[in-house]
């Protein structure tokens, strides 16, 4: 069993950056690979990046490629999403997940743990 809990949203102009964290309690954290999510209000949950095990392999949606960046830092049990030059577009509620697995995945069907999310703002 894991638990993720996310933290790092906030309200942020056109042009700035945000970095979201999740926090997964629980053992055997390199043994999952981890996924950031977003739902807007009236859309479906959509894909934003995805991180293997070992850090090596990530996935990025075309949306974001170039200005967002996952991360994980196994020792702390943490995953990160660093995202720069953000745009109104990108408001939503950004979600963690986890699936034991060592290779990343892209379809939130996959994964086995979420978090509770964390809403990123972002003004014109």
């Amino acid at each position: 069993q894991v638990q993720l809990v996310e933290s790092g949203g906030g309200l942020v102009q056109a042009g700035g950056s945000l970095r979201l964290s999740c926090a997964a309690s629980g053992r055997s954290f390199s043994s999952y690979a981890m996924g950031w999510f977003r739902q807007a209000p009236g859309k479906e949950r959509e894909f934003v990046a995805s991180i293997g095990w070992s850090g090596s392999n990530a996935y990025y949606a075309d949306s974001v490629k170039g200005r967002f960046t996952i991360s994980r830092d196994n020792a702390k049990n943490t995953a990160y999403l660093q995202m720069n030059s953000l745009k109104p577009e990108d408001t939503a509620v950004y979600y963690c997940a986890a699936k034991r697995t060592f290779i990343p995945r892209t379809s939130a069907y996959e994964y086995d743990y979420w978090g509770q999310g964390t809403q990123v703002t972002v003004s014109s």
